[in-house]
């Protein structure tokens, strides 16, 4: 069953990439006409049209954006002393910096978001492979198809990463490091050559797997009946890649996200990286299977399948909050001021996103999927879908924007450009890919029993 990218869903992924770039244009043309000359001005103007309530944060204390410039560019930040006292830069270049770095935040949060469904995507497939999961080859075609994106979506986040430079990491600021003991102790990890090699290897370790894995599947299905030598090649390079993956993704997700706030660290954060890449990985594989199927296309997929999908998809929404709740509660109750920051500012100034990630990632996808038969509805499943894939967005969001805008966070033009066009992107990527081969991979061992498979 051959599958072919339609010029309609060409077009409008190439529609989404040019609003999107237009988007981003804009955000960056935004951002840079606010200038040293001009700020004061600008802040006056704010203040007098009550732009902070326009754009989500209420008010505009001046302790509050103190907290901020403290804990951004990494002095000892939690204690009640003003800006003046504790940091050279005075407030009008502090909010000029976060003005200037919204829009690099807001490519870097969508670049990373739908990179993280792709590799969240390949862990899955390797699970299946590892595991000899005998309901899921009939979807091996389109996880396959997703992964192809993180070659191309890693290389755009480390090359945003690279150009960004102390716009989104504090750390590769100079200045910043020549005044900050504790960013000194760590600069034998936290410098921008080895951020660059060690995202790298990273990549390329991703994406050797994905191409030896596809190039192995493919060959199962031109192999003879009885000769299963790539299925277990896939086995075996499954099994180890799952053992690098822990590792690296762990790492990254220090690298790319925890060191937004070289201050704070969380043991857990990894897994917690983890599991949102996960749920958003395996709600794209639902949703593009779903899709795929409206069109005439995977007939050998039944509802068993999509209410297995719809499975993961609520189990591990519930693993999410598990984690997020875990790492939350031993910050807040062990009350540690260079850790619990942390929380206090995403609370104080991103009350909206922080709790309505928790209502998006958590609370619907429990209430929509928790009863069986639905998990078997295409469009309930799609509906549920779309709330995890919101959810996971704020998430990232949640993660970058405290460190990079403090209070001036507002989700605009400059984020739904970058939306669009990695979205864009994304479709374009993952559907080409699918197109190249056919989407039953007919030769591996367990397909007739995929094809079979009943709940």
């Amino acid at each position: 069953m051959e599958y072919k990218i339609s010029n309609r869903l060409k077009i409008g992924a190439i529609v989404l990439i040019v609003l999107g770039v237009l988007g981003v244009g804009y955000g960056f043309m935004d951002a840079s006409s606010v200038t040293k000359e001009n700020i004061t001005e600008f802040l006056a103007n704010e203040d007098h049209h009550g732009a902070h309530a326009t754009e989500g944060h209420g008010k505009a204390h001046e302790d509050v954006a103190t907290h901020h410039e403290l804990d951004t560019h990494g002095e000892e930040a939690h204690g009640a002393a003003h800006a003046e006292e504790d940091h050279s830069m005075s407030h009008e270049e502090h909010v000029l910096h976060q003005i200037h770095n919204r829009p690099w935040s807001a490519l870097y949060v969508a670049a990373f978001f739908f990179f993280m469904i792709a590799l969240g995507v390949l862990a899955f497939y390797a699970i299946q492979y590892a595991a000899q999961a005998g309901w899921s080859p009939v979807l091996f075609r389109v996880m396959e198809g997703i992964t192809a994106y993180v070659l191309p979506g890693g290389l755009i986040v480390l090359l945003i990463a690279f150009f960004a430079d102390s716009h989104i990491f504090i750390w590769m600021d100079e200045d910043v490091v020549a005044h900050d003991a504790l960013i000194q102790g760590k600069a034998g990890w936290l410098n921008k050559t080895g951020f660059m090699i060690r995202g790298l290897i990273f990549l390329a370790g991703w994406s050797v797997y994905r191409i030896f894995a596809r190039k192995f599947s493919v060959a199962q299905d031109n192999a003879d009946i009885n000769d299963n030598r790539n299925f277990k090649k896939n086995f075996r390079i499954s099994a180890g890649f799952l053992v690098f993956y822990i590792y690296t993704e762990s790492m990254m997700s220090w690298d790319w996200i925890m060191s937004v706030d070289p201050h704070w660290f969380s043991t857990l954060f990894g897994w917690y990286v983890f599991a949102s890449m996960f749920v958003s990985g395996i709600t794209v594989i639902a949703l593009i299977t779903i899709y795929l199927k409206s069109k005439g296309l995977l007939t050998f997929v039944n509802n068993s399948h999509i209410h297995d999908l719809a499975k993961f998809m609520f189990g591990i929404s519930i693993f999410w909050t598990y984690l997020w709740f875990s790492q939350f509660m031993l910050i807040w109750y062990s009350n540690i001021p260079e850790e619990v920051t942390y929380f206090v500012t995403r609370i104080q100034d991103y009350n909206l996103p922080f709790f309505g990630m928790l209502a998006l990632n958590f609370i619907f996808p429990l209430l929509l999927l928790m009863n069986s038969d639905y998990k078997r509805i295409p469009w309930f499943v799609v509906m549920a879908g779309v709330v995890i894939l919101c959810g996971h967005y704020i998430d990232i969001f949640n993660m970058i924007m405290p460190a990079t805008v403090g209070d001036r966070w507002f989700i605009g033009i400059p984020e739904i450009g970058s939306i669009l066009l990695f979205g864009g992107l994304f479709l374009l990527v993952v559907f080409t890919a699918l197109g190249k081969y056919p989407l039953l991979a007919k030769g591996n061992p367990f397909i007739k029993e995929s094809e079979h498979f009943h709940y």
